[in-house]
């Protein structure tokens, strides 16, 4: 199957106070899972023609088909914005607290909000995350969503 236009993906991840690290790890285990898009090992290419996948995120991201077309999935994102960064390519933002209560009404958000995410304005290569709590109030998840490729 070839991938044409941007592809929607989201994850849930444990909860932990470092959004950075939480996107690494995420970033890491979707790699060695090999769930993602990769262009030159795709079906659609002749039996010769395909190579088996990267050994890491470094040698993914040499390859310039990739780096074009990217992956439609987390690996197309390498960083989380601090409080005072401008949204770029290749970058996830988080909700803050005030974007959650002027959107949502709370910014207490939980697994219920996240159907109600569309709210949130975004860009294609800019993901999001948002915090995600238990009935209790207490961070249980971090989500991380959006839209990347070509």
């Amino acid at each position: 199957m070839r991938v044409v236009g941007a592809s929607e993906w989201d994850y849930y991840v444990p909860h932990q106070k470092d959004l950075e690290a939480a996107l690494q790890q995420l970033r890491q285990q979707v790699f060695e899972a090999g769930d993602y898009y990769w262009v030159n090992g795709d079906e659609w290419l002749a039996k010769d023609s395909t190579e088996p996948l990267p050994q890491s995120l470094d040698e993914l991201w040499e390859d310039e088909l990739v780096q074009e077309a990217g992956t439609h999935s987390i690996l197309d994102i390498t960083r989380v914005l601090g409080p005072d960064d401008t949204p770029d390519y290749r970058t996830v933002e988080p909700v803050t607290g005030e974007e959650a209560r002027e959107l949502l009404g709370t910014d207490m958000l939980t697994r219920a909000h996240v159907k109600d995410f569309d709210v949130f304005p975004r860009s294609r290569w800019v993901g999001r995350c948002a915090v995600l709590h238990d009935d209790d109030g207490k961070p249980q998840e971090i989500y991380f969503w959006g839209h990347s490729g070509d």
